[in-house]
């Protein structure tokens, strides 16, 4: 979420339901695949389609394979280190949401989306978003992670990078209760008649791997550390363990069942990313320069 969607802090997040007020209407679960950052992005968008055209809602958990930085909708193409990237076979890709980009390693990311027809969600963006996060702190909550919305506001420390950006009550959470580090990054935005949220959850943090994406960033991986922390640093759990607690708390809150992409879903998927998401236009070019 980008720092111009702060309106007000929300109350504290602690008690939010395992059911949420939508599980009454069809909803599905994809479970976690892995699959390319454009194509991920991709299936966000066709999520959104399927919703608007009366199919069913959508809760997925998903996973970057490679490893992806994707960058925030007007992030500067100028502050990615492109070089590196290539070199370490980081793909990249631009979200539709704002904010700063985010390398998402293939182990120590887990991502989530959300997808529901807007005129079934708040028209308030903060009220969305805090009522789509109620699976999220769920989730850290069945780990044994003290996971709630920043207790305070904080400095940035590197503008580019989401992570390092301005903490805010409002939208970020963090560890011990709010006033520890910040262990997920998460956003919304409006396609057509739908809304879609998605985030990173940080399950291990790799500091040097998250800076390195960055051009000239001046951070040292200590720095970073103090920010930034994982659900391994406050649980002792797997990966797979962490998966399934994001799985289970989006299908408990949605009242979804497993489901699957449809293949025309998976080809439309396809269409988007060779149209946007793969795109050198798309990706390296800012809103309003292309």
């Amino acid at each position: 979420m980008s720092d111009s969607d702060v309106e007000q802090a929300p109350q504290s997040a602690g008690a939010a339901a395992a059911t949420g007020p939508l599980a009454d209407r069809e909803w599905r679960l994809i479970r976690e695949e892995s699959r390319p950052g454009p194509l991920n992005m991709a299936l966000d968008e066709v999520a959104a389609e399927t919703a608007a055209d009366g199919g069913p809602r959508t809760v997925r958990v998903y996973r970057w394979a490679p490893s992806c930085l994707s960058m925030g909708y007007t992030q500067d193409p100028e502050t990615v280190d492109w070089e590196h990237c290539a070199d370490a076979g980081v793909d990249v890709t631009r979200r539709q949401t704002g904010g700063g980009g985010i390398y998402h390693d293939h182990d120590g990311d887990v991502s989530y989306s959300i997808t529901a027809p807007a005129d079934e969600l708040p028209g308030k963006l903060l009220d969305a978003y805090h009522l789509l996060c109620e699976p999220v702190l769920a989730a850290f909550r069945a780990l044994g992670v003290d996971a709630d919305y920043a207790d305070e506001e904080r400095p940035a420390i590197y503008h580019p990078a989401c992570y390092l950006r301005a903490l805010h009550p409002a939208h970020d959470v963090c560890a011990d209760g709010g006033a520890g580090r910040k262990l997920s990054g998460n956003a919304q935005y409006r396609r057509e008649a739908s809304v879609i949220q998605h985030g990173s959850v940080t399950f291990e943090s790799t500091p040097r791997e998250h800076l390195a994406v960055f051009r000239d960033h001046g951070v040292a991986e200590e720095e970073f550390a103090e920010r930034v922390g994982g659900i391994v640093d406050y649980a002792d759990v797997s990966r797979g363990d962490a998966v399934a607690a994001f799985e289970d708390a989006l299908a408990a809150w949605a009242g979804a069942e497993a489901g699957a992409w449809t293949d025309a879903e998976l080809a439309r998927a396809e269409e988007i990313a060779d149209e946007k998401y793969r795109t050198d236009e798309w990706v390296r070019e800012r809103p309003g320069s292309r």
